[in-house]
């Protein structure tokens, strides 16, 4: 069921002086929910520089953003993050090529279903490379010019996966939770040079691939029952919370944990 990654109910969103012309990173912008961040990054003005190894969808991407007029085109990185050595690698060069990163949003992961009777040493360690270790290295990548500069926001993307108490994908699962112990830890460690550390987590997010893959009326009921908002909650919206923490408007917040979820949790 193919989707637009960028719908949401009609709305007027915030704009945010901050962050124009602001170099942002965003690891695994191709589709999704990280599509949708590069996108309304790009609307804001940023200089966006994406990561992930989905070519045709980045194209996309970068379409979507010239047919909006954005005021700097996005620029793909074709990187797999699980190999860290090269993800750093390329993180290096868009800071020659910027002169700096002011926000880096940490986002790429999968959440392919397995069970906890399945997995095996060399698939555990799989979901932790894909889901959770990149993150710490590619804030060990932009962290030091952004305490240089005493500035910075470092948004990471979690999952309400953790709280479901459901055996979908327990691998996936504590690789999630541990973003939180990332979080927690590097904002005590950055805040004295401030630069804030935040989580966002989100709920059932409408995008092709949870339609596709994942989706299923009787699915979909039983999360809108668990939500006070009834309805799909969309990668645009789920956005403007990242937007926020990125900008100086969230100056005041670090060592966060926020919820897009429409109430679930």
């Amino acid at each position: 069921m193919p989707i637009d990654p960028t719908a949401a109910p009609d709305a007027e969103y915030a704009t945010y002086p901050s962050l124009v012309d602001q170099t942002v990173l965003v690891t695994g912008g191709a589709d999704g929910i990280g599509a949708g961040l590069v996108e309304e990054f790009a609307k804001q003005g940023s200089r966006v520089a994406f990561l992930d190894i989905q070519d045709a969808k980045a194209a996309q991407v970068i379409s979507r953003c010239e047919a909006a007029g954005v005021r700097h085109v996005p620029q793909f990185h074709r990187v797999d993050l699980v190999d860290i050595a090269r993800t750093q690698m390329v993180i290096a060069e868009v800071l020659e090529r910027f002169g700096s990163i002011g926000v880096l949003v940490n986002n790429a992961a999968s959440d392919d279903r397995h069970g906890w009777q399945d997995l095996t040493p060399d698939y555990w360690d799989d979901r932790m490379h894909t889901n959770l270790r990149h993150y710490f290295f590619a804030i060990q990548s932009v962290a030091p010019q952004m305490i240089e500069a005493e500035k910075g926001s470092i948004v990471n993307i979690g999952s309400s996966s953790y709280m479901m108490k459901e055996d979908q994908f327990p691998g996936y699962a504590v690789a999630k939770a541990g973003v939180e112990g990332i979080t927690r830890t590097l904002a005590r460690t950055f805040g004295p040079h401030g630069v804030r550390v935040n989580t966002v987590l989100p709920g059932w997010v409408a995008t092709e691939r949870q339609l596709e893959k994942w989706w299923t009326p009787e699915d979909e009921a039983g999360t809108l029952n668990d939500q006070q908002i009834k309805r799909r909650i969309y990668a645009k919206e789920f956005a403007q919370m990242v937007l926020f923490l990125a900008a100086d408007d969230g100056a005041a917040c670090t060592a966060q944990q926020f919820l897009v979820d429409g109430g679930r949790f």
